[in-house]
């Protein structure tokens, strides 16, 4: 199972999660994670809102050979969808290879650092 970390978090443990994965990939660990960082709550909702995981989920399960064909499969305005497929790819959630899309994740696991 693929599955990627999403994170509200600072820069300081961001920078901690890389220096840990060099040491564990030079020590050779086969490392496949990916990481997700916020800065702050409000960003990651603004981009995980409810809408744009309906998104994710729809690519993930069926794919989508363009933003045209995946806003006339999730039956929204071509002009909303191209906006939420940007903000998923700007963040690294949604993949474009040319029009094709994909969610390469089964599963997203969200934390919110508190301290």
């Amino acid at each position: 199972m693929s599955k990627v970390q999403v994170h509200v978090d600072g820069v300081g443990a961001m920078g901690r999660r890389f220096v840990d994965a060099w040491h564990r990939a030079t020590g050779g660990e086969d490392m496949h994670e990916t990481h997700v960082t916020f800065l702050d709550l409000g960003s990651m909702q603004a981009t995980l809102s409810p809408r744009r995981l309906e998104l994710l989920r729809h690519v993930r399960q069926n794919g989508a050979a363009s933003v045209r064909g995946l806003a006339a499969a999730l039956e929204r305005d071509y002009k909303n969808v191209h906006q939420d497929v940007a903000a998923l790819e700007l963040a690294g959630l949604l993949v474009r290879d040319g029009r094709k899309l994909t969610a390469p994740w089964d599963e997203l696991q969200a934390s919110v650092a508190l301290a």
